[in-house]
């Protein structure tokens, strides 16, 4: 809990630009994965793309085996077959390939039949589609999601520039490949209602995408002259800005298409809730990853060789170099200040202690001694060279005899 109020208090700063290499790695080792899954599993079309009949009837205490059983005595191939159990309305769903008129005649009588239904023409509902119409449904969509793509690079670039647009089309096409390989993992149909979950989610992740760019571009208007941040910082400072807002638009949008897929779907049974849910749920939570994790980093990379990114980082640097320098010599000339003062106070020769009692040892008072005793001698034998520390009273010249008569005496 204190994580969180830190971070809705826009106290908890993420490294994101610094760490992206780790965020690339994650994103390569979840983007192959997707990709063999849908090479090696593939995908698991509704009869809206590949065709086929689809018989909807009531269960009356029946087993999907026996459903099996009952397709095959009919000629169609059970494993090729989708065979589903509806608890909410106790009925059974089968899905089956492309069937002549007469093969779906036979079928509905058998099943009829097997499972006593009463009033066939009613209790049984039968749709038939074409592989014609599910491949022109398949083209619409790629075609489809090309114009949006397209659509959405030249917006981009007018309204940013072609390197976050570069970014944000890389974020789009990873969050892209993510959905669709969980789809592929899952096994969940392919619908139509997966293909409108799939261009919804793609616009949720561009707005998540654009709101943090904007932050970008205003953190950064000023770099010609700013030697404050460099880009990468100031790209990071935009990403923790609009870190609580991404997060928040996330987890409200996150809550109702999790009800969708875990309650409508998982607990009541709701089966056609379920496509739609789960593209959106994975493409809102991967929409979310990218734009904080993978297109704002990216664009760092793409920006970093920039003539105008180098030199702000450049000024940046030696802006930082001087402070440093600057601080260093206020620290030594503090220090050498301190020094200066405790001189002062305690000069050179003079002993820290020396308002303490003094203490000597025996063979320092014997020392004292024989000095006093040398110094005294020499003074008797007339030097002069008697240190000023052992001498008592005013300096005399020496005295010299007297001579008797002012003559000299002679022997």
């Amino acid at each position: 809990m204190s994580m969180l109020g830190r971070l809705y208090r826009s106290e908890f700063h993420v490294d994101f630009v610094g760490r992206r290499r780790v965020w690339y790695v994650v994103s390569g080792v979840l983007l192959t994965i997707c990709v063999l899954s849908m090479i090696v599993r593939g995908f698991t079309l509704g009869i809206e793309f590949k065709g086929g009949a689809v018989f909807q009837f009531p269960a009356n205490g029946g087993t999907v085996e026996q459903v099996k059983d009952v397709l095959s005595d009919s000629g169609v191939d059970a494993s090729d077959s989708v065979v589903q159990q509806l608890e909410t309305s106790k009925q059974f769903r089968v899905q089956t390939p492309t069937l002549s008129d007469e093969e779906t005649a036979r079928v509905e009588d058998a099943l009829a039949k097997r499972f006593n239904v009463a009033n066939p023409d009613e209790n049984i509902a039968v749709s038939t589609v074409g592989s014609s119409w599910g491949s022109t449904i398949t083209n619409k969509a790629i075609k489809g999601l090309i114009v949006f793509l397209v659509l959405v690079m030249v917006y981009l670039s007018v309204r940013f520039e072609w390197k976050m647009a570069a970014a944000a089309m890389a974020a789009l096409i990873h969050d892209l490949v993510v959905t669709m390989g969980i789809y592929s993992l899952v096994g969940f149909e392919v619908t139509p209602s997966t293909i409108i979950a799939v261009l919804t989610i793609l616009g949720f992740s561009l707005y998540d995408t654009v709101v943090v760019f904007d932050r970008v571009r205003e953190n950064t208007a000023g770099m010609a002259t700013s030697s404050r941040r460099t880009y990468a910082e100031a790209t990071n400072d935009a990403l923790n800005e609009t870190l609580v807002r991404s997060l928040n638009t996330s987890l409200i949008a996150l809550i109702p298409v999790a009800s969708l897929l875990f309650v409508g779907a998982g607990l009541l049974g709701a089966g056609t809730l379920k496509d739609l849910a789960l593209a959106q749920f994975v493409g809102i939570a991967s929409g979310t990853y990218s734009s904080l994790f993978f297109a704002t980093p990216l664009l760092v990379d793409l920006k970093r060789n920039e003539s105008e990114v180098r030199a702000l980082d450049a000024r940046v640097g030696r802006a930082r170099a001087s402070r440093a320098r600057s601080a260093r010599v206020a620290e030594t000339g503090q220090t050498s200040r301190s020094v200066r003062s405790r001189q002062g106070a305690d000069p050179a020769g003079v002993d820290a202690d020396a308002d303490g009692p003094d203490v000597h040892e025996p063979g320092d008072a014997v020392g004292v001694a024989s000095g006093m005793r040398t110094a005294s001698a020499a003074a008797a034998a007339g030097h002069v060279g008697v240190p000023s520390a052992q001498r008592r009273g005013p300096r005399s010249k020496p005295t010299q005899p007297r001579r008797s008569g002012g003559k000299k005496r002679s022997r």
